[in-house]
């Protein structure tokens, strides 16, 4: 009835392999409500004392931020509260993560326009773009040495 041989199955394996690297994850470019940044906006608004907001794991944010940058883990320290205490939702607020094979930025960016932020700047390529162009980073010391 139905043979399949092994060529078949390492080609069928193959076919797979090179079709889940062609899907790898991107951020989304834009968020509804939100502006989307480029990197030299980003600058600015930080040059001018713009609230950062940086979404990720407490070991990335410690391994290096963006100086000033608000830490609000999205998975775990991420609501209107904590969000509300380090900026008021008339201010400007910049969200980053690591780039854009990340998605907390784009879903801590919806959250905030959901919760009456007035102007929500998503800075999509996050700390990657911003160490790959020199700018200052701030690394949390450690206290266990």
């Amino acid at each position: 009835m139905f043979k399949i041989n092994i060529f078949s199955v390492c080609l069928i394996l193959v076919s797979f392999t090179v079709l889940a690297e062609k899907k790898e994850y991107h951020s989304p470019r834009f968020v509804t409500g939100a502006i989307t940044i480029k990197l030299s906006q980003a600058k600015q608004f930080f040059d001018d004392g713009a609230v950062f907001i940086d979404v990720r794991n407490p070991r990335f944010y410690a391994s290096g931020h963006i100086p000033r940058a608000h830490h609000l883990d999205f998975k775990y320290n991420y609501d209107e509260a904590k969000l509300l205490a380090v900026a008021d939702k008339s201010r400007p607020i910049v969200i980053y993560c690591s780039g854009v094979k990340c998605s907390r930025s784009s879903r801590a960016s919806t959250k905030a326009v959901s919760w009456g932020y007035k102007t929500v700047y998503y800075f999509r390529g996050g700390i990657t773009e911003w160490k790959q162009a020199g700018y200052p980073i701030d690394v949390e010391k450690r206290t266990d040495d």
